[in-house]
């Protein structure tokens, strides 16, 4: 019978430390990486939009995004890249997971912010006064408590019953804005907190319902501290009229910088 190549890939690591100590090691460690059959899901944070050089299809997916640079970097068995621009929790399940199955060692997903209503929030505030921004937040959050959670359950229940071995890392999302920071023009302060307010609770509900799995949450959050709008030195992109779609999406620089070390980590 196969050994599950996710325990295979466990103990070469334990292996390769305790061999490291005696300047050994190196070799297996590396080969037990390749050996990973590795599934990238999700939304457009995950497929890379604002990360240009995309593959030509509608699902935007980049080579800069971090499933394609972790890919790069690793070489593992099999890569397949699934995610896509737009998806919602239900074309996670719906159009996404025909790669999985009971080989599969690794899958990385984001999904919610879509379902949450990222882009009517996003657009609300920038065109609208902030009143109704604020209380188009407050519906997003509402939204996060009361349906999120059930939508969440049954996209992870769906990769588990697929991948029963897998290591399932799910990825956050990051705050927009550095408050008090350089932007001199666009929203007002108290809609930014706001915003960054809801960022945090989506991922909140999120890690709770990944940990409920037994899945890792990947907290982007930190990494991404001093890249945030109005730092000057941003990983997103604020709103571009010229690409409305990139708008609040993270740079290259936001993929190898911000989501890809959190994954490398978690994973």
């Amino acid at each position: 019978m196969k050994m599950s190549r996710l325990v295979a890939f466990s103990s070469s690591l334990l292996l390769g430390a305790v061999l490291a100590l005696t300047g050994a090691g190196t070799a297996n460690a590396d080969a037990s990486v390749k050996a990973v059959d590795y599934v990238a899901l999700g939304d457009s944070y995950s497929s890379g939009v604002g990360a240009g050089s995309y593959d030509g299809s509608s699902c935007k997916r980049s080579s800069r995004a971090y499933p394609a640079l972790w890919a790069a970097a690793n070489s593992p068995a099999s890569f397949h890249f699934t995610a896509c621009s737009g998806a919602r929790t239900d074309d996670v399940t719906g159009g996404q997971l025909g790669p999985l199955n009971a080989s599969t060692d690794l899958v990385s997903v984001s999904v919610g912010g879509n379902d949450a209503g990222f882009a009517d929030v996003m657009t609300t505030c920038v065109l609208q006064s902030e009143a109704t921004c604020l209380n188009r937040i407050a519906t997003a959050r509402a939204y996060v408590d009361s349906t999120l959670p059930g939508r969440l359950d049954s996209v992870y229940a769906a990769i588990r019953a697929k991948a029963p071995a897998a290591q399932v890392v799910v990825l956050g999302y990051p705050r927009f804005y550095q408050l008090s920071g350089s932007c001199v023009a666009g929203l007002s302060e108290r809609e930014r907190t706001a915003i960054n307010g809801a960022s945090d609770h989506l991922n909140a509900a999120t890690a709770k319902r990944a940990a409920d799995h037994g899945f890792t949450f990947g907290d982007v959050r930190t990494a991404f501290t001093g890249h945030e709008i109005c730092s000057g030195d941003s990983w997103l992109h604020s709103v571009n009229w010229l690409n409305i779609g990139e708008s609040y999406h993270p740079t290259a620089a936001g993929q190898s910088g911000g989501y890809l070390p959190v994954f490398r980590s978690a994973a």
